[in-house]
């Protein structure tokens, strides 16, 4: 009977030790599942974020307009009707690159466009003035002393004809050479041809043309008033005799401009200088002639720059039919195109000059834009001809691309890619805040800090790496603090020093 009964008592405690055992392992389990829940708690708040949807560390949020404000949790921007956008942990090895989420950039208005290979057309379109061609320019002298009997030709500006008469003139001593020259001329049978062609070098040393000499010759009788006739076509710039006027040897009597041909003088700026060549085609246009063009070619280039306009003159000779261009008229002046063909296309809004080199932002696959120095040609129409950072099929941001520019100047990477590195010893800025601590934890600490000037931060709350040292006793959670922070590579801000605030609590 005892027997049974301890067999009995054997079992109801193996019994019991089972119960007792599966109780203490469902409250372990629940307590490593309680712990799990915990640690993820602890990690959101220790500042080091994870983007559920890509599953990337964020280190910040900021608003891409204006970047220089960084926010430690997601939401709307105080600044802008749109979203903040996080700043991954694993952008800080990426240079100069920044990412931008689908959405954003479409708020902010990025546009892109391809880089393309095409034909540059340099197509240049300026003002010009028409000017008498100073190489037609005709000048008449007295040859000898005398006076104007008859003048033809009354006022400046008339327009004149080759061979057309200007005036008559009485010149005593080519009559004196005139009676010597038909007296020898009669005599020639007897003395022979010698004397006369002495006495017609005194005609033509008196001062008369080879022309008023045939004349003599022909009619045989003295010419007492010989006429002065016009040797081009154009007009009288300047009258310098009257009827009835002495003249003296070398006086000027007629200035007279030509007008077959003209010169245009183009105002070319100084930076398109180098398209003008001479010899280059050009066409030539005036409100006065509509639908007329006239086509000539680039005489020279004057080496000289307009001081006030830093424009150079292009000389352009004109045939003048029917003297339809009068000097002084204002003409447009389009020069041939030159055509360079097959190479690398931009449009002109996409390029950034920087003053020392020109800079284009490149829009890559995974949604992230990169700078690249790029060496520009010539611009036409709004195309920028490539020579050298691009190549076909690229896609560049024509729209917002200083936005990018300044968020990837804030990450520390140079927009201008200079590769430029700073001399060694050179410690990075710091800057001095105040705020209270919230958390912390194995790297980072979290401050709720009032506005910081040297940054142009507003009030925020953010987190810092902690000091190489790590923090100084006494530190804690909830005190006031002064502290001394710089920028670090990966774009965030470490802690340089930190101390309690006078009063410590607040």
């Amino acid at each position: 009977m005892k027997t049974k009964s301890f067999i009995i008592y054997i079992a109801a405690l193996a019994i019991i030790g089972a119960a007792g055992y599966a109780g203490y392992r469902a409250g372990l389990d629940q307590h490593m599942k309680n712990s799990s829940v915990e640690m993820k708690a602890d990690k959101s708040k220790s500042g080091a974020a994870t983007d559920q949807a890509t599953d990337r560390k964020v280190l910040y949020w900021h608003d891409p307009m204006v970047p220089g404000q960084r926010f430690d949790k997601p939401g709307k921007s105080p600044f802008m009707d749109m979203q903040l956008v996080p700043v991954y942990a694993d952008e800080g090895s990426d240079g100069g690159k920044v990412s931008i989420d689908p959405r954003i950039q479409q708020n902010l208005g990025i546009r892109t466009a391809v880089v393309t290979k095409g034909s540059l057309t340099s197509h240049i379109k300026v003002i010009g003035n028409v000017a008498y061609n100073e190489r037609e320019l005709a000048i008449l002298q007295a040859r000898a002393n005398g006076y104007v009997e008859k003048l033809y030709v009354k006022a400046t500006l008339d327009p004149v004809h080759k061979g057309e008469a200007l005036a008559e003139l009485y010149v005593p001593d080519w009559i004196a050479a005139q009676e010597d020259f038909l007296t020898a001329k009669k005599l020639a049978a007897h003395e022979g041809a010698g004397l006369v062609d002495a006495a017609r070098e005194r005609m033509r040393l008196a001062g008369m043309t080879d022309e008023q000499i045939r004349r003599v010759e022909s009619i045989g009788k003295v010419q007492a008033r010989l006429v002065v006739a016009s040797p081009v076509n154009g007009v009288i710039a300047e009258l310098g005799i009257r009827e009835g006027m002495t003249v003296a040897s070398g006086a000027l009597l007629f200035r007279i401009n030509g007008l077959d041909t003209v010169w245009v003088n183009a105002e070319v700026p100084e930076d398109a200088i180098a398209q003008v060549r001479p010899g280059n085609a050009v066409e030539v246009r005036t409100s006065s002639l509509p639908g007329v063009v006239f086509k000539g070619k680039i005489n020279a280039v004057l080496p000289d720059v307009d001081p006030a306009t830093r424009t150079v003159k292009a000389r352009i000779e004109l045939a003048n039919p029917g003297q339809q261009l009068v000097p002084g008229m204002f003409v447009s002046v389009d020069f041939s195109p030159e055509v360079h063909r097959d190479v690398l296309l931009l449009p002109s809004e996409a390029v950034i000059q920087t003053g020392r080199r020109s800079v284009a932002i490149v829009a890559q696959a995974d949604g992230r834009f990169v700078p690249v120095d790029i060496e520009t040609g010539g611009e036409s129409r709004g195309q920028t001809e490539i020579l050298k950072g691009l190549e076909s099929g690229q896609k560049v941001v024509v729209s917002g691309q200083f936005l990018i520019d300044s968020e990837a100047s804030l990450r520390g990477a140079s927009l201008r890619m200079g590769n430029e590195t700073k001399p060694a010893g050179n410690a990075a800025a710091t800057h001095h805040g105040r705020g209270r601590i919230e958390s912390i934890d194995k790297d980072t600490i979290t401050i709720s800090h009032g506005p910081i000037a040297s940054l142009q931060w507003g009030a925020m709350t953010m987190s810092f790496k902690l000091p190489t040292g790590g923090l100084p006793q006494g530190i804690r959670i909830g005190d006031r603090v002064d502290f001394e922070i710089k920028p670090v590579q990966d774009g965030g801000y470490e802690i340089v020093s930190i101390a309690k605030a006078s009063g410590g609590k607040p």
